[in-house]
């Protein structure tokens, strides 16, 4: 509780711009400062009442210098000149005192008192600036031994054997209780920091979690963790993928009579679905434009029969539209061109990043999108080669395509009755047939 104000004072000291580690060595200091002080008014009350003036004056003189370097550190805010006084203070004043009174025993080991010069040089400096001020206490330690043996005078210093005994107690007790009180408090504020340092760094973790999560609902997860690695230009020629665009129908016409926030939360339910469907699928949702829905199968080799996963997921996708109660009675529909072969897939952009995809494959799905009909899945003939065995499918037509000419298109219709490959894995909103 005595140590109250003493904090205060020495949060008041420091600065507005001091790190946490630099306001604990103010305030140690402070601390350190306040409590000689308190010892120096002790020490000098019992002097005089014994009727030792000359020796009183050490510790009056001490008070004094102490006092003024205090408050010149107030008005300067300078805290080198004012640590170097206090720990010159710390060093030389007990060996002085003692010296003064005789020798080590007739002054009752006071120089134990510049120990705290070493010691509050280690924590408010740091150990390598400790290292002078432990040397000079060790010197000055020598010093007064030799002083001990061929000038010490006890036998006429007037102090009795009686007092030397009590001040040999208060002595130990005095310097030891400061040092075990500076560094009690040290212990509780590096606590109190390292606490702190552990909430920002689990701040910091959950801030690192949710921009990671951001990001790979942004970019596939090894593109997402290539521009982590701090890689320059992404850019990777696939020789095959399956390319979808799922467009929904009449999704225009029917923003124009909902208002705002209900055509958001219509296309985020939309989407929300999609996207665990491609979850469940395993393959990568490119980007959405307008309520157009771009998905990728094959970026990756570690699933080998995604043109599959990408019949799979537009069949799945439509009936989520058809069958989802909250999507039901606005009877929206999709159609859809699913087109398989070679692309080019980068990151573009430096503040925005987007990952997309080009070459002859994406405008092929592109024209199979907007060639089919509602409710309608349309493939180019290298997805019907590739899957012709497991999914049923209409004869082919033949459309003309911009810079392409004539192509073959399939319409696919259904997965064949003899094939299960998650023909019963649940639909993310759909209802249960009865």
């Amino acid at each position: 509780m005595a140590t109250a104000p003493m904090i205060k004072l020495s949060e008041i000291t420091a600065e507005t711009t001091d790190t946490q580690e630099e306001k604990l060595r103010k305030s140690l200091l402070i601390l350190a400062c306040a409590f000689m002080n308190l010892g120096v008014v002790l020490w000098l009350a019992i002097y005089w009442l014994m009727g030792l003036q000359f020796s009183a004056n050490v510790p009056l003189i001490y008070q004094l210098i102490s006092v003024v370097s205090l408050v010149h550190y107030f008005k300067t805010r300078r805290f080198g000149p004012f640590r170097f006084v206090q720990l010159c203070l710390f060093l030389f004043v007990p060996f002085i005192m003692q010296w003064s009174l005789g020798s080590s025993v007739t002054s009752s080991g006071v120089m134990l008192w510049a120990l705290l010069a070493p010691i509050s040089a280690l924590v408010v400096s740091g150990w390598r600036d400790s290292i002078p001020w432990f040397v000079a206490y060790i010197v000055m330690t020598v010093v007064s031994g030799v002083f001990d043996y061929f000038l010490g005078f006890g036998s006429v210093s007037g102090m009795p054997a009686k007092a030397i005994g009590v001040f040999f107690a208060l002595n130990f007790g005095g310097i030891s209780s400061i040092i075990y009180f500076l560094m009690r408090y040290f212990v509780i504020e590096m606590d109190k920091i390292k606490s702190q340092l552990d909430q920002q760094h689990r701040l910091l973790a959950e801030e690192q979690e949710k921009s990671e999560r951001v990001l790979l609902n942004m970019l596939p997860g090894s593109i997402a963790q290539r521009l982590k690695n701090h890689q320059g230009l992404i850019a990777d020629g696939h020789a095959d993928v399956t390319v979808m665009f799922a467009d929904l129908v009449n999704f225009t016409q029917l923003t124009e009579s909902l208002p705002p926030g209900q055509m958001v939360t219509l296309l985020n339910i939309i989407f929300s679905g999609f996207d665990e469907l491609c979850e469940k699928y395993g393959v990568e949702k490119i980007k959405t434009i307008g309520d157009a829905y771009m998905v990728v199968g094959g970026l990756n080799r570690d699933r080998p029969d995604y043109t599959c996963d990408i019949a799979d997921l537009a069949l799945e996708m439509g009936q989520f539209v058809a069958n989802h109660p909250e999507l039901s009675r606005f009877k929206l529909g999709m159609h859809t061109g699913i087109a398989t072969g070679p692309v080019v897939a980068g990151v573009i952009g430096t503040k925005r990043f987007v990952y997309d995809l080009w070459g002859d494959t994406v405008n092929i799905a592109s024209r199979l999108t907007n060639e089919a009909a509602p409710g309608v899945i349309k493939v180019d003939k290298t997805t019907y080669n590739r899957i012709r065995h497991e999914y049923a499918f209409e004869p082919p037509a033949t459309i003309c395509v911009k810079g392409k000419g004539e192509m073959v298109m399939y319409r696919l219709t259904a997965r064949l009755g003899g094939s299960t490959r998650r023909a019963n894995a649940p639909l993310p909103g759909a209802v249960p047939e009865v």
